[in-house]
Protein backbone atom coordinates (compact mmCIF):
# COMPACT_ATOMS: atom_id res chain seq x y z
CA UNK A 1 0.00 0.00 0.00
CA UNK A 2 1.82 2.95 -1.12
CA UNK A 3 0.93 6.62 0.53
CA UNK A 4 2.08 9.41 -1.55
CA UNK A 5 2.82 12.80 0.57
CA UNK A 6 2.20 16.23 -1.48
CA UNK A 7 4.58 18.69 0.17
CA UNK A 8 7.72 18.94 1.85
CA UNK A 9 7.56 21.54 4.75
CA UNK A 10 7.74 20.68 8.24
CA UNK A 11 4.41 18.30 8.37
CA UNK A 12 5.05 16.33 5.41
CA UNK A 13 8.48 15.74 6.48
CA UNK A 14 7.82 15.08 9.23
CA UNK A 15 4.93 12.46 7.97
CA UNK A 16 7.94 10.84 5.72
CA UNK A 17 10.32 10.21 8.68
CA UNK A 18 7.46 8.69 10.47
CA UNK A 19 7.08 6.45 7.62
CA UNK A 20 10.30 5.98 7.37
CA UNK A 21 10.81 4.95 11.03
CA UNK A 22 7.69 2.42 10.81
CA UNK A 23 8.18 0.84 7.46
CA UNK A 24 5.50 2.17 5.68
CA UNK A 25 5.86 2.41 1.82
CA UNK A 26 5.31 6.33 0.88
CA UNK A 27 6.89 8.80 -1.70
CA UNK A 28 7.18 12.32 -1.05
CA UNK A 29 6.91 15.46 -3.99
CA UNK A 30 7.42 19.02 -3.46
CA UNK A 31 7.13 21.61 -6.15
CA UNK A 32 10.19 24.07 -5.09
CA UNK A 33 13.45 22.35 -7.29
CA UNK A 34 15.06 23.23 -3.99
CA UNK A 35 15.44 23.54 -0.28
CA UNK A 36 16.04 27.26 0.26
CA UNK A 37 16.96 29.15 3.03
CA UNK A 38 13.15 31.00 3.28
CA UNK A 39 11.00 31.60 6.24
CA UNK A 40 12.09 33.01 9.68
CA UNK A 41 11.93 31.47 13.50
CA UNK A 42 9.09 28.70 14.74
CA UNK A 43 8.78 27.69 18.19
CA UNK A 44 8.53 23.78 19.02
CA UNK A 45 7.07 23.47 22.25
CA UNK A 46 6.94 19.97 24.15
CA UNK A 47 4.45 18.28 22.34
CA UNK A 48 6.57 18.61 19.12
CA UNK A 49 9.54 18.07 20.82
CA UNK A 50 8.27 14.36 22.14
CA UNK A 51 7.61 13.74 18.73
CA UNK A 52 10.76 14.63 17.37
CA UNK A 53 12.41 12.75 20.35
CA UNK A 54 10.70 9.13 19.11
CA UNK A 55 12.13 10.24 15.43
CA UNK A 56 15.51 10.61 17.25
CA UNK A 57 15.93 13.70 15.80
CA UNK A 58 15.55 15.81 18.78
CA UNK A 59 19.13 16.09 19.67
CA UNK A 60 20.19 17.37 16.48
CA UNK A 61 16.96 20.02 16.95
CA UNK A 62 18.69 20.89 20.03
CA UNK A 63 21.75 21.80 18.53
CA UNK A 64 20.68 23.60 15.81
CA UNK A 65 17.75 25.27 18.28
CA UNK A 66 17.48 27.61 21.19
CA UNK A 67 16.16 26.38 24.41
CA UNK A 68 13.32 29.07 25.54
CA UNK A 69 13.54 28.70 29.08
CA UNK A 70 10.92 31.53 30.29
CA UNK A 71 7.82 32.87 28.09
CA UNK A 72 6.74 36.50 28.44
CA UNK A 73 4.15 38.21 27.31
CA UNK A 74 4.88 41.54 28.52
CA UNK A 75 5.09 45.55 28.22
CA UNK A 76 6.16 47.25 25.32
CA UNK A 77 9.25 47.69 27.96
CA UNK A 78 9.88 44.30 28.23
CA UNK A 79 7.96 44.76 31.42
CA UNK A 80 6.04 41.32 32.18
CA UNK A 81 2.25 41.12 32.38
CA UNK A 82 2.30 36.89 32.25
CA UNK A 83 5.74 35.12 32.97
CA UNK A 84 5.45 31.30 32.60
CA UNK A 85 9.36 29.79 34.16
CA UNK A 86 9.24 26.49 31.82
CA UNK A 87 10.87 24.79 34.57
CA UNK A 88 8.17 22.64 35.40
CA UNK A 89 7.85 21.05 32.11
CA UNK A 90 10.93 20.28 31.83
CA UNK A 91 10.67 18.31 34.57
CA UNK A 92 7.87 15.97 33.10
CA UNK A 93 9.61 15.67 29.82
CA UNK A 94 13.21 16.70 29.97
CA UNK A 95 12.95 19.52 27.61
CA UNK A 96 11.12 23.08 27.50
CA UNK A 97 10.25 24.51 24.31
CA UNK A 98 12.84 25.22 21.08
CA UNK A 99 13.68 27.84 18.82
CA UNK A 100 14.87 27.30 15.79
CA UNK A 101 15.32 28.74 12.21
CA UNK A 102 12.49 27.31 10.18
CA UNK A 103 14.72 26.82 7.09
CA UNK A 104 17.33 24.85 9.38
CA UNK A 105 14.57 22.37 10.91
CA UNK A 106 13.13 21.51 7.09
CA UNK A 107 16.56 21.00 5.75
CA UNK A 108 17.24 18.91 9.33
CA UNK A 109 14.41 16.53 8.34
CA UNK A 110 14.91 16.68 4.45
CA UNK A 111 18.17 15.02 5.04
CA UNK A 112 16.56 12.51 6.74
CA UNK A 113 14.80 11.37 3.85
CA UNK A 114 16.14 8.70 1.78
CA UNK A 115 16.71 10.49 -1.68
CA UNK A 116 14.86 7.84 -3.58
CA UNK A 117 11.76 8.44 -2.24
CA UNK A 118 11.41 12.43 -2.53
CA UNK A 119 11.19 14.29 -5.40
CA UNK A 120 11.65 18.06 -6.30
CA UNK A 121 10.42 20.50 -8.65
CA UNK A 122 7.10 18.20 -8.97
CA UNK A 123 4.18 20.41 -8.62
CA UNK A 124 0.66 18.81 -7.84
CA UNK A 125 -1.46 20.16 -10.76
CA UNK A 126 -4.71 17.52 -9.79
CA UNK A 127 -5.84 14.17 -9.31
CA UNK A 128 -8.36 11.53 -10.22
CA UNK A 129 -10.05 8.81 -8.66
CA UNK A 130 -9.68 5.85 -10.81
CA UNK A 131 -12.23 2.17 -10.96
CA UNK A 132 -9.20 0.61 -9.52
CA UNK A 133 -9.10 2.11 -6.55
CA UNK A 134 -5.98 3.85 -6.85
CA UNK A 135 -5.49 7.54 -6.88
CA UNK A 136 -3.51 8.94 -10.27
CA UNK A 137 -1.83 12.32 -9.66
CA UNK A 138 -0.70 14.70 -12.22
CA UNK A 139 2.59 16.69 -12.05
CA UNK A 140 2.56 20.36 -13.30
CA UNK A 141 5.44 18.93 -16.04
CA UNK A 142 2.37 15.99 -17.12
CA UNK A 143 3.79 13.69 -15.42
CA UNK A 144 1.80 11.22 -13.55
CA UNK A 145 1.84 8.83 -10.67
CA UNK A 146 -0.37 6.05 -9.63
CA UNK A 147 -1.03 5.32 -5.33
CA UNK A 148 -3.34 4.12 -3.21
CA UNK A 149 -3.51 7.07 -0.40
CA UNK A 150 -2.96 10.86 -1.12
CA UNK A 151 -2.05 13.00 1.84
CA UNK A 152 -2.21 16.95 1.13
CA UNK A 153 0.62 18.41 3.49
CA UNK A 154 1.00 21.33 0.82
CA UNK A 155 -0.04 24.13 3.72
CA UNK A 156 -3.00 26.61 3.56
CA UNK A 157 -3.13 27.47 -0.29
CA UNK A 158 -3.52 23.43 -0.89
CA UNK A 159 -4.04 22.47 -4.41
CA UNK A 160 -4.98 18.77 -2.96
CA UNK A 161 -7.84 20.53 -0.57
CA UNK A 162 -9.14 23.24 -2.75
CA UNK A 163 -9.72 20.28 -5.29
CA UNK A 164 -10.98 18.11 -2.45
CA UNK A 165 -13.13 20.45 -0.54
CA UNK A 166 -13.81 23.86 -3.10
CA UNK A 167 -15.72 25.49 -1.02
CA UNK A 168 -12.74 25.66 1.68
CA UNK A 169 -11.93 29.27 2.38
CA UNK A 170 -9.22 31.10 4.47
CA UNK A 171 -10.16 33.44 6.96
CA UNK A 172 -7.66 37.00 7.29
CA UNK A 173 -7.55 37.49 10.86
CA UNK A 174 -7.37 41.68 10.23
CA UNK A 175 -3.10 41.44 11.10
CA UNK A 176 -0.09 41.22 9.12
CA UNK A 177 3.27 40.22 10.43
CA UNK A 178 6.80 41.42 9.35
CA UNK A 179 9.24 38.49 9.99
CA UNK A 180 13.13 38.76 10.50
CA UNK A 181 16.28 36.73 11.70
CA UNK A 182 18.82 38.63 12.27
CA UNK A 183 22.84 38.36 13.62
CA UNK A 184 22.89 39.65 16.58
CA UNK A 185 24.18 38.73 20.20
CA UNK A 186 21.37 39.03 22.85
CA UNK A 187 22.26 40.05 26.36
CA UNK A 188 22.74 36.89 28.10
CA UNK A 189 19.65 37.39 30.52
CA UNK A 190 17.24 37.48 27.22
CA UNK A 191 19.13 34.88 25.73
CA UNK A 192 16.64 31.60 26.59
CA UNK A 193 13.28 33.85 26.71
CA UNK A 194 10.83 34.05 24.33
CA UNK A 195 9.03 37.57 24.38
CA UNK A 196 6.02 38.67 22.55
CA UNK A 197 5.54 42.47 23.65
CA UNK A 198 1.50 44.06 23.40
CA UNK A 199 1.74 47.42 22.69
CA UNK A 200 -1.43 50.13 21.62
CA UNK A 201 -3.21 47.33 19.04
CA UNK A 202 0.55 45.95 17.52
CA UNK A 203 3.02 43.68 19.13
CA UNK A 204 6.60 42.49 18.89
CA UNK A 205 8.19 39.13 19.48
CA UNK A 206 11.75 37.88 20.14
CA UNK A 207 13.84 35.00 20.51
CA UNK A 208 16.85 33.76 19.87
CA UNK A 209 16.76 30.63 17.27
CA UNK A 210 20.34 29.64 17.50
CA UNK A 211 23.76 31.19 18.80
CA UNK A 212 23.76 34.96 18.11
CA UNK A 213 20.95 34.60 15.53
CA UNK A 214 17.69 36.46 16.69
CA UNK A 215 14.36 35.93 15.53
CA UNK A 216 11.58 38.90 15.84
CA UNK A 217 8.20 39.60 14.24
CA UNK A 218 5.84 42.51 14.34
CA UNK A 219 2.70 42.61 13.56
CA UNK A 220 -0.23 45.06 13.30
CA UNK A 221 -3.86 45.93 12.14
CA UNK A 222 -3.84 46.23 7.90
CA UNK A 223 -6.08 45.69 5.15
CA UNK A 224 -5.78 42.67 3.19
CA UNK A 225 -2.61 42.35 1.01
CA UNK A 226 -1.33 45.90 1.46
CA UNK A 227 1.86 46.20 -0.39
CA UNK A 228 4.65 48.24 1.04
CA UNK A 229 7.95 49.51 -0.59
CA UNK A 230 10.83 47.61 0.49
CA UNK A 231 12.99 50.27 0.80
CA UNK A 232 11.29 51.63 3.61
CA UNK A 233 9.99 49.27 5.58
CA UNK A 234 12.79 49.10 8.34
CA UNK A 235 11.82 53.12 8.15
CA UNK A 236 8.28 51.98 8.47
CA UNK A 237 8.56 49.43 11.54
CA UNK A 238 10.41 51.91 13.51
CA UNK A 239 8.19 54.49 13.27
CA UNK A 240 5.30 52.05 14.18
CA UNK A 241 7.49 50.77 17.03
CA UNK A 242 9.32 53.79 18.33
CA UNK A 243 8.10 53.67 21.78
CA UNK A 244 8.97 50.10 22.16
CA UNK A 245 12.04 48.74 24.36
CA UNK A 246 15.55 49.78 22.27
CA UNK A 247 16.37 46.54 21.63
CA UNK A 248 12.95 45.95 19.34
CA UNK A 249 14.60 49.43 17.26
CA UNK A 250 17.99 47.70 17.39
CA UNK A 251 16.60 44.63 16.04
CA UNK A 252 15.01 46.20 13.17
CA UNK A 253 17.32 48.18 11.98
CA UNK A 254 20.25 45.78 12.04
CA UNK A 255 18.13 43.55 9.94
CA UNK A 256 19.21 43.57 6.51
CA UNK A 257 15.88 44.93 4.58
CA UNK A 258 16.11 41.48 2.32
CA UNK A 259 15.65 39.34 4.90
CA UNK A 260 12.45 40.85 6.17
CA UNK A 261 8.65 39.21 4.90
CA UNK A 262 5.72 40.20 5.23
CA UNK A 263 2.83 38.17 5.24
CA UNK A 264 -1.03 38.25 5.98
CA UNK A 265 -2.14 35.97 9.12
CA UNK A 266 -4.65 34.03 7.96
CA UNK A 267 -5.89 30.62 8.97
CA UNK A 268 -8.03 28.28 7.72
CA UNK A 269 -12.30 28.16 8.34
CA UNK A 270 -12.51 24.99 10.20
CA UNK A 271 -13.85 21.66 8.13
CA UNK A 272 -15.98 19.34 8.62
CA UNK A 273 -13.74 16.84 7.41
CA UNK A 274 -9.97 16.90 6.72
CA UNK A 275 -10.31 13.51 4.44
CA UNK A 276 -12.92 11.65 1.90
CA UNK A 277 -12.10 8.20 0.64
CA UNK A 278 -8.18 7.85 0.21
CA UNK A 279 -7.25 11.31 0.16
CA UNK A 280 -6.39 13.36 3.77
CA UNK A 281 -5.14 16.64 4.38
CA UNK A 282 -2.66 17.18 7.53
CA UNK A 283 -0.97 20.22 8.91
CA UNK A 284 -2.14 23.02 7.64
CA UNK A 285 -3.71 22.14 4.54
CA UNK A 286 -6.59 20.58 6.63
CA UNK A 287 -6.08 22.71 9.89
CA UNK A 288 -4.36 26.03 9.21
CA UNK A 289 -3.85 28.11 12.44
CA UNK A 290 -2.74 31.36 13.07
CA UNK A 291 0.46 31.75 14.92
CA UNK A 292 -0.41 33.10 18.38
CA UNK A 293 -0.34 29.42 20.15
CA UNK A 294 2.89 29.06 18.62
CA UNK A 295 1.57 25.27 17.97
CA UNK A 296 0.96 25.93 13.83
CA UNK A 297 4.35 23.74 13.34
CA UNK A 298 3.99 21.59 16.32
CA UNK A 299 0.46 20.54 15.25
CA UNK A 300 1.81 19.27 11.72
CA UNK A 301 4.16 16.99 13.62
CA UNK A 302 1.72 15.82 15.75
CA UNK A 303 -0.46 14.61 12.94
CA UNK A 304 2.65 13.04 11.81
CA UNK A 305 2.95 10.96 14.85
CA UNK A 306 -0.91 9.94 15.12
CA UNK A 307 -1.22 9.39 11.06
CA UNK A 308 1.82 6.82 11.38
CA UNK A 309 1.35 4.91 14.17
CA UNK A 310 -2.70 4.28 13.24
CA UNK A 311 -1.36 3.18 9.63
CA UNK A 312 1.04 0.90 11.42
CA UNK A 313 -1.44 -0.30 13.87
CA UNK A 314 -4.14 -0.88 11.45
CA UNK A 315 -1.96 -2.40 7.87
CA UNK A 316 -3.61 -1.91 5.18
CA UNK A 317 -7.01 0.04 6.59
CA UNK A 318 -7.67 3.69 5.66
CA UNK A 319 -7.00 4.84 9.14
CA UNK A 320 -8.34 8.81 8.03
CA UNK A 321 -11.47 8.86 9.98
CA UNK A 322 -9.63 7.20 13.01
CA UNK A 323 -7.17 9.75 12.33
CA UNK A 324 -9.40 12.94 12.30
CA UNK A 325 -11.44 11.71 15.28
CA UNK A 326 -8.40 11.48 17.13
CA UNK A 327 -6.97 14.75 16.93
CA UNK A 328 -10.25 16.82 15.43
CA UNK A 329 -10.88 18.19 19.57
CA UNK A 330 -7.09 19.47 19.88
CA UNK A 331 -6.93 21.08 16.79
CA UNK A 332 -9.97 22.96 16.98
CA UNK A 333 -9.28 24.24 20.50
CA UNK A 334 -5.41 25.10 19.09
CA UNK A 335 -7.53 27.44 16.38
CA UNK A 336 -10.22 29.10 18.07
CA UNK A 337 -8.26 29.83 20.84
CA UNK A 338 -5.28 30.87 18.77
CA UNK A 339 -7.50 32.99 17.21
CA UNK A 340 -9.41 34.53 20.40
CA UNK A 341 -5.69 35.39 21.74
CA UNK A 342 -4.86 37.29 18.07
CA UNK A 343 -7.89 39.55 18.56
CA UNK A 344 -7.16 39.85 22.15
CA UNK A 345 -3.78 41.18 21.90
CA UNK A 346 -5.08 43.83 19.28
CA UNK A 347 -8.02 45.41 21.47
CA UNK A 348 -8.70 49.07 20.66
CA UNK A 349 -10.46 49.20 24.56
CA UNK A 350 -10.07 47.17 27.13
CA UNK A 351 -6.37 47.21 27.02
CA UNK A 352 -5.95 47.92 31.08
CA UNK A 353 -8.43 45.09 31.76
CA UNK A 354 -6.51 42.33 29.25
CA UNK A 355 -3.52 43.60 30.98
CA UNK A 356 -5.23 43.00 34.34
CA UNK A 357 -6.80 39.65 33.54
CA UNK A 358 -3.03 38.72 31.79
CA UNK A 359 -0.93 39.68 34.92
CA UNK A 360 -3.27 38.11 37.75
CA UNK A 361 -4.30 34.52 35.88
CA UNK A 362 -3.28 32.05 38.36
CA UNK A 363 0.12 30.49 37.01
CA UNK A 364 -1.49 27.20 37.69
CA UNK A 365 -4.55 27.19 35.45
CA UNK A 366 -2.42 28.56 32.60
CA UNK A 367 0.08 25.60 33.45
CA UNK A 368 -2.79 22.91 33.20
CA UNK A 369 -3.97 24.31 29.90
CA UNK A 370 0.35 24.04 28.68
CA UNK A 371 0.19 20.70 30.26
CA UNK A 372 -3.09 19.53 28.19
CA UNK A 373 -1.50 21.70 24.69
CA UNK A 374 1.69 19.70 25.12
CA UNK A 375 -0.29 15.86 25.75
CA UNK A 376 0.46 13.21 23.23
CA UNK A 377 -1.25 10.01 23.82
CA UNK A 378 1.14 7.02 23.71
CA UNK A 379 0.88 4.34 21.02
CA UNK A 380 2.36 0.22 21.32
CA UNK A 381 5.37 0.34 19.29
Amino acid sequence: MMYTIIGAGIGGLSTALAFEAKGIPYQIFEKAPALNEVGAGIWLAPNALQVLEDLQVLEEVKEKGNAIDRITIGKPDLSPLSDIQQDIFKDKYGFTTISIHRAALQKLLFDKIPKDKIFLNKGFQSFKELKSGKIEITFNDTSKTETNFLIGADGINSKVRNQLFPDSRRRYSGQTCWRGVVDLKLDEKYAHRGFELWGNQIRFGISEVAKDKVYWFAVILSAENSEDDKRFVKEKLQSLFFDFHPLVLKLISETPVHQILKNDINDLKPLPNWYKGNICLIGDAGHATTPNMGQGGAQAIEDAYYLSNLINENTGKNVFKLFQEQRHKKVKTVVNQSWSTGKMAHWKYGKRMRNFILKNMPKKIIEKKMFEMYHIDKFQN
